[in-house]
């Protein structure tokens, strides 16, 4: 059975764009080859603190996320403009109440009806309110918060599975279950996040930046820093600079 789909070229794209305002846990935006935002829904909107999309249309990320998230941002939507993707990656972002939460992302590239990429758009979803909902985030809550407050010392699995009252295999069936990611993953990818403020808001010597992040090994954390950000810790802050 054949169907006409003649519809979809009469339809005004904007109405299908106004639909991710009856979305409340999930940001919405588009930006345009300038990483300025040319739409955004309303959860997005009430995310950076302002009333309007007019307080938001023009804006970059430099505008409402600290300068080393708005930096990866940024450098995300050079990738994107090139015709990259990123699905359901996990980073980290400020959340409504001012402190660092991990957020699920997905971004694509924005085509013109002949092709080109003229911009991009994304969806991120606060994890703990996706998570706590749909599968329960509580079963790792202990270990992940052990983590957040201890990740500058030295920590093994066998510890977060003690903490966590589970065995090792248990604990990392869950951080894949619900992090896509293994504890060890977890923990290298926050200490990489703590590493990258540091970078950016400090002028600490990057042996030492690496150490205070829970890095012994100052040519491991070198080689993890560039497989997650695209950059040596060093490029990153004369970049930044």
């Amino acid at each position: 059975m054949s169907v006409d789909r003649s519809l979809l070229a009469q339809i005004d794209t904007l109405q299908l764009i106004k639909m991710f305002d009856l979305l409340p846990d999930i940001l919405f935006w588009i930006k345009n080859d300038k990483h300025q935002f040319i739409y955004a829904n309303k959860a997005f909107i009430a995310h950076q603190r302002v009333k309007s999309i007019e307080q938001v249309v023009g804006k970059t990320d430099y505008h409402f996320a600290p300068a080393h998230i708005a930096k990866q941002f940024i450098r995300d939507d050079a990738k994107i403009l090139s015709g990259e993707s990123v699905t359901e990656r996990l980073e980290m972002n400020i959340n409504l109440s001012g402190n660092m939460a991990w957020y699920s992302t997905t971004k694509r590239p924005l085509y013109d009806k002949s092709g080109a990429i003229v911009g991009s758009y994304g969806i991120t979803r606060h994890l703990a309110k996706q998570a706590m909902v749909l599968t329960g985030l509580e079963a790792i809550k202990v270990p992940v918060d052990f983590i957040k407050e201890n990740y500058h010392r030295e920590l093994s699995i066998e510890t977060l599975a003690s903490v966590a009252h589970l065995s090792v295999s248990a604990l990392e069936r869950r951080f894949k279950k619900y992090l896509k990611k293994t504890p060890k993953q977890f923990i290298n990818d926050l200490r990489l996040e703590k590493a990258r403020q540091l970078l950016v808001e400090t002028t600490t010597p990057i042996a030492e930046v690496a150490e205070k992040a829970g890095f012994s090994d100052h040519s491991y954390f070198s080689k993890k820093f560039k497989q997650l950000f695209g950059e040596l810790p060093s490029q990153f802050r004369d970049n930044y600079q």
